[in-house]
């Protein structure tokens, strides 16, 4: 049984049954049936048509649960006749799904965990476990999102920009349980790649691919933070390099820069670099300059500074984090790592240890408190 093939076709089969008129959390409902059916019928008896096979039986779920449902009995006179089997969906009912799933009317959370059930095909509890919730939570999660959205017209044209942040918030959850949500993220984004041409969208993918690319270094064999400067970039994966950078390539000649094109742009060039010290920190602060003109935003201000600190010296980028509003979450370690480069350690060990205590997570804060205790033994000595 090819699980990867049913979540591949659970999109489109979706998109089928809300165009004929299902709405969206029965349609859901029926699809996931057809899913259950298929692993137990397929292994035996596989369709030569696996999305006609699938679209048939979700249609008949879903006329079964509606004509089973008399509180529903004015919906069920409207449902038209069963039709013939076999798909009727495009690539543009996939990208429909997303900017559904998608819809600003979601929180983040939601839109989120919609995505991940109605597009990436998983289900609650690998969702759940993915973000260390109870399985109730993330069903009453989607079940309200679904109630949310199936209130939304289908025939509207989408906001591009908000499925790419969808999809760029599942990456960054990277791994837990039995998902991996990095490389879930970077599936839904080449379907959603092969289903529009944009270049934010061929971004995205390329962003996706230069970051996921050093994931095998980040951590030590202890599950510590390894800092980029300090990765073995041998285990770094040259194939989704290359790759990444051709798709970045391909997207920066159209001439429309975005957010997420400039984002991958500057991952390229610490990629492209053989060693950390022949990094081209002032092409990089270039294109950070480029991205707070596109996006005015103080994370990338801030990370800017540690640019500016590497490319014009740390008292520059000190100058350049003053600008910066010191309550943004990482301002304080910015602050220890400039004054460290700049030779006060003192006030580096401080800065680290109190970074430390506001870190967002358990590794971070393990990592900045081993630098001030680095700092800190230095000085004794």
């Amino acid at each position: 049984m090819d699980e990867a093939l049913l979540r591949s076709l659970t999109p489109s089969v979706l998109t089928v049954l809300v165009r004929r008129g299902a709405d969206f959390a029965a349609a859901e409902d029926a699809v996931q049936d057809a899913l259950v059916e298929a692993l137990r019928v397929w292994p035996a008896d596989p369709p030569r048509d696996a999305k006609g096979w699938l679209v048939t039986v979700a249609w008949r779920k879903f006329l079964d649960a509606t004509r089973s449902d008399l509180a529903r009995r004015r919906r069920e006179d409207r449902v038209e006749e069963e039709p013939a089997p076999g798909p009727s969906s495009s690539s543009d009912d996939t990208l429909q799904l997303y900017f559904l799933c998608a819809h600003p009317s979601l929180t983040p959370a939601s839109a989120v965990a919609l995505t991940l059930r109605a597009v990436g095909g998983l289900t609650t509890r690998q969702i759940a476990e993915a973000y260390l919730v109870p399985e109730a939570t993330m069903a009453q999660r989607i079940s309200r999102a679904k109630r949310t959205v199936s209130r939304v017209r289908f025939d509207r044209p989408g906001d591009v920009a908000t499925v790419l942040r969808v999809l760029y918030l599942v990456f960054n959850e990277g791994y837990s349980g039995d998902v991996d949500l990095a490389a879930e993220a970077i599936r839904l984004t080449r379907q959603l790649a092969a289903a529009i041409d944009h270049p934010e969208v061929a971004g995205l993918l390329a962003l996706m691919l230069l970051h996921h690319a050093r994931r095998a270094a980040r951590t030590a064999s202890d599950g510590s933070l390894v800092p980029l400067a300090e990765q073995d970039r041998g285990r770094w994966d040259t194939a989704s390099i290359a790759e990444g950078v051709v798709i970045l390539q391909t997207a920066l000649a159209r001439d429309r820069l975005g957010e997420f094109q400039a984002q991958a742009a500057i991952a390229a060039l610490h990629a492209d670099a053989p060693t950390a010290g022949e990094t081209d920190w002032v092409q990089i602060v270039e294109w950070y300059d480029e991205l707070a003109r596109l996006t005015d935003s103080p994370v990338v201000r801030l990370n800017r500074a540690v640019a500016v600190g590497e490319a014009d010296g740390p008292r520059a980028g000190l100058a350049a984090l003053a600008a910066v509003d010191s309550s943004l979450p990482r301002h304080t370690a910015v602050a220890a790592y400039l004054h460290e480069r700049d030779g006060d350690l003192a006030t580096a060990a401080r800065l680290y240890a109190e970074a430390a205590r506001l870190a967002p997570n358990l590794a971070e804060r393990d990592h900045l408190t081993r630098q001030a205790a680095r700092l800190n033994a230095g000085r004794g000595r």
